[in-house]
């Protein structure tokens, strides 16, 4: 009996142990609300993303690591986080790298987030018609200005109203540059950090142009009819600019903004995403202005400002469930909170596309809704069905070659690369 009673009393020992065992591992797993690892390709808001990621983590207990990419290489990083066993939760999508990571992205059709956006235009659809990434911001570029410069050189913005005035204004002002003591253009730099201003963001204009004509929004073969447009253009950037021709190679971004801040040059091209770089360097914003990206193309005086986006949110769908629902709930807080609506719109000079938006001291938003209001037409952002990264490579490249010597022959490898690389990169 004695025997008996000691194994009884053996095993409810064992059987408490049990219990409470599995009430710690129990407890620990509701306790668990999962972790948001965003993999962001915006540098010039990394330090705005760390400031609200930690304000979040003091509020609800959920750790969030931003780590941040130049968006030169951010696919290439990205696709390395992927392969690590603590990859990204949150991460970055657009159209033309919807096809290499549709694979990773959750469906967000049904999310919270998802209903408070202000238009479904933002929503990132594959060919099943999954939702596989929702804008966070309406970027708006063209040429950035600095007005006390032109009022120097005798001009005003309002005096710019097509490319015939921007070009006789800029070369003027390059015919008095040494008394004037700056040039008409920052440097439009071929270096990886700045050349999708060039071979992206320029290249949307002859896109957009033809299909314009041919009444598509898509199309697998290009003829190329705008780039006569094209190369007067980028003749008048690198000809009127703070930099030789031939040594814009291997100009970065950096340096042309740098051109800008220390008034060396008037305009600038670039988006709306320059403002948090520009006044955190303290360049006064009531000494800013956007103009349209005039083309020589049409009523000119009728255009607006190049606006749209290529920056998608999408959830790593290989996550955990609880990483996955912590970081939905992290995306939700930003784009409805207070305090996610105000740093967005106000840390990082974001438009965001979402019911409750908070208001944006950015200038060059302001200038777009300026623009809209008077009845202008927003130049839409056609760039994103380029066909392939290697497209832009190839551009990028013909167009430097092409700037070290401008002849004609160097432009008809521009024109190759345009219109025959379009085609054939389409129909891989």
């Amino acid at each position: 009996m004695k025997h008996n009673f000691k194994l009884l009393k053996v095993a409810a020992f064992a059987l408490i142990a049990v219990c409470l065992f599995s009430a710690v591992v129990h407890s620990e797993t509701i306790n668990n609300k999962g972790s948001v690892y965003f993999f962001n390709f915006k540098p010039e808001v990394n330090e705005a993303w760390q400031k609200l990621a930690k304000l979040y983590t003091e509020k609800t207990g959920v750790p969030v690591k931003i780590e941040t990419k130049s968006n030169a290489y951010y696919l290439d990083e990205l696709n390395e986080r992927f392969k690590r066993s603590n990859p990204p939760t949150l991460f970055q999508i657009t159209p033309a790298t919807l096809k290499d990571l549709k694979d990773y992205c959750f469906n967000l059709g049904k999310t919270d987030f998802y209903k408070e956006l202000n238009n479904e235009a933002y929503a990132l659809k594959d060919d099943y018609d999954r939702v596989c990434g929702v804008a966070y911001t309406v970027e708006t570029y063209g040429i950035i200005v600095n007005r006390d410069l032109l009022e120097k050189a005798g001009y005003d913005v309002n005096d710019i109203t097509s490319l015939y005035e921007l070009q006789n204004i800029a070369e003027d002002i390059t015919s008095r540059r040494e008394h004037l003591g700056f040039s008409a253009f920052c440097s439009s730099g071929m270096d990886r950090s700045s050349d999708w201003r060039f071979k992206t963001h320029l290249a949307n204009m002859p896109i957009h142009f033809e299909y314009q004509d041919k009444k598509s929004n898509n199309l697998k073969k290009i003829d190329g009819n705008y780039l006569n447009n094209f190369r007067k253009v980028w003749d008048l950037y690198i000809n009127n600019s703070t930099v030789c021709p031939d040594e814009l190679f291997v100009t970065t971004v950096d340096e042309a903004r740098a051109e800008f801040l220390s008034g060396k040059a008037v305009f600038y091209q670039n988006g709306s995403w320059e403002y948090v770089n520009l006044v955190n360097s303290g360049f006064n914003k009531y000494n800013l202005a956007m103009i349209p990206l005039y083309f020589g193309v049409g009523d000119e005086e009728e255009q607006g400002l190049c606006t749209g986006t290529e920056n998608y949110w999408s959830v790593n769908r290989k996550a955990s469930v609880r990483d996955i629902k912590a970081t939905l709930d992290f995306i939700t807080w930003c784009v409805t909170s207070p305090e996610g609506t105000k740093a967005m719109a106000q840390e990082m000079g974001f438009d965001i596309p979402f019911r409750n938006a908070a208001y944006s001291e950015n200038v060059f938003i302001q200038q777009n809704a300026i623009y809209t209001a008077m009845g202008k037409t927003p130049v839409p952002w056609d760039f994103t069905t380029i066909p392939s990264d290697e497209w832009k490579t190839r551009l990028g490249i013909a167009l430097t070659n092409y700037a070290a010597h401008q002849t004609d022959f160097n432009w008809d490898k521009v024109v190759h690369s345009f219109v025959d690389n379009w085609e054939s990169e389409s129909n891989k």
